[in-house]
């Protein structure tokens, strides 16, 4: 994995994708100690588990349709959408129509790199 920790310019085409689960895989981009961008590619049927972490996360629906649970509300989210999920709150989400999720994390998340 090449690290993009205060790269001022990070070209989407020079990383790979990590995978990190069945049928999603993640691309770190630009971060610093204070705040991350994280594309997340996710294959139809796959599942980001209900989980919490203490970091405030924006996720910007890039493409696809999903489903997600926050802090026990479901809703279906389509491109253009964002969710705000602050520190602590349970969420998750199924892929309901193949696509990609970009999130942003602050602070940065350590147990990513």
């Amino acid at each position: 994995m090449k690290n993009t920790k205060n790269n001022r310019w990070v070209k989407n085409e020079e990383i790979d994708l990590e995978v990190c689960g069945d049928g999603v895989a993640r691309k770190i981009l630009a971060y610093t100690d204070e705040i991350m961008c994280v594309e997340n590619h996710f294959k139809k049927g796959s599942v980001g588990a209900l989980h919490c972490h203490p970091h405030t996360q924006i996720t910007y629906i890039v493409s696809g349709v999903f489903e997600f649970e926050i802090d026990g509300v479901k809703k279906i989210v389509r491109a253009g959408d964002t969710m705000l999920k602050k520190d602590g709150v349970i969420h998750g989400c199924v892929c309901l129509e193949e696509g990609v999720l970009v999130d942003f994390f602050a602070p940065m998340r350590e147990d990513f790199v």
